[in-house]
């Protein structure tokens, strides 16, 4: 038996918790059925911590009466409320260093990203959270690469998952290393969760930086905004900025943290995913509409962004009736 931790934190999310205790009790009743077996194969333990408390204290277990054989995991779940700051929980932080110290796999999902960030373990390494939340946990750790595209990040030690559902996921993705990938596609099933493929940036909206204060960049932000990026060439947004344009440049991207041409494909790529959702245009045409000349040029931008083609794209998310030219 392999012990698996959830830190109960304040203002973790109720659901994400109770909902991982349940996966992993399927999770158990499908590989009993495989083994024939009733040994649970993971035990389930809650870690409640209140702010400035000494440490976690143990105040769940799902069978106390069977010791495990190891601490194999512990989940940092998702919050609904603010993430919580570095100067809340001191000494959680101390204990999930000693913890990884030991061999421990620490896992997040959304919010929880920030305390495991804030024990330092994450220095130059890649993690995801809520993309809502990556600006905010890339000022907080700048030593920290977030990568808020990504569902779930499984660096070995660390795993981290993305948005306040993401749980599932990171469920299954410990289902998968514990018990196998026949238990995890069962344990899905039953669940009717989906095993693997979706990404973050299926669902994320682009939320460009505003508050750096350059105001010249930010006066070309709004114009692009305004003008749905449609006239992107360099000279024109120098022009707006009333810069030189190798300057303009350099404080564009320092400013928002990516190139005049990633910010502006990102900006079509938004107004096009609303169009693909709520309206029945072809393709093509709304790869004009947002600035694109060339569909097929459009259809490669969209995917590499995003993550899925655009008529794949429509038939996820569309919230109309798609339309025959969709192809």
């Amino acid at each position: 038996m392999q012990e698996i931790g959830i830190v109960v934190y304040p203002g973790s999310q109720q659901a994400a918790i109770l909902g991982l205790t349940d996966l992993f009790a399927v999770a158990n009743r499908v590989a009993a059925a495989h083994a024939e077996t009733d040994v649970p194969a993971i035990k389930v333990t809650h870690w409640h911590y209140e702010a400035a408390a000494a440490a976690p204290q143990k105040a769940f277990d799902s069978y106390a009466a069977i010791a495990s054989d190891t601490l194999a995991t512990l989940i940092l779940p998702p919050a609904l409320g603010d993430p919580l700051s570095s100067q809340d929980m001191p000494a959680l932080l101390t204990w999930l260093r000693e913890r990884h110290a030991e061999g421990v796999v620490l896992a997040s999902v959304c919010a929880g990203a920030f305390p495991l960030a804030a024990t330092g373990l994450m220095a130059n390494r890649r993690m995801t959270t809520h993309w809502s939340h990556a600006e905010l946990l890339r000022q907080r750790f700048s030593n920290v690469v977030v990568d808020a595209d990504q569902l779930i990040i499984d660096d070995g030690d660390i795993i981290t998952a993305g948005g306040l559902m993401a749980w599932t996921d990171l469920g299954l993705r410990l289902v998968d290393r514990l018990l196998g990938p026949s238990v995890m596609i069962a344990t899905a099933r039953i669940l009717l969760v989906d095993p693997a493929g979706r990404e973050q940036r299926f669902y994320s909206v682009f939320s460009p930086r505003l508050t750096h204060g350059d105001a010249a960049v930010l006066k070309v932000q709004h114009w692009l905004q305004a003008t749905q990026a449609h006239d992107t060439a360099l000279a024109t947004l120098a022009r707006e900025a009333g810069l030189e344009e190798r300057t303009f440049l350099r404080r564009f991207q320092k400013a928002t943290g990516m190139t005049t041409t990633e910010y502006c494909q990102r900006l079509r790529v938004g107004r096009a995913r609303e169009r693909l959702q709520f309206s029945n245009a072809s393709i093509d045409s709304i790869a004009w509409e947002v600035g694109y000349s060339d569909p097929s040029a459009f259809r490669k931008v969209f995917s590499r962004i995003v993550g899925l083609a655009p008529s794949d794209y429509r038939r996820r998310f569309s919230a109309t009736t798609t339309s025959a030219t969709d192809a």
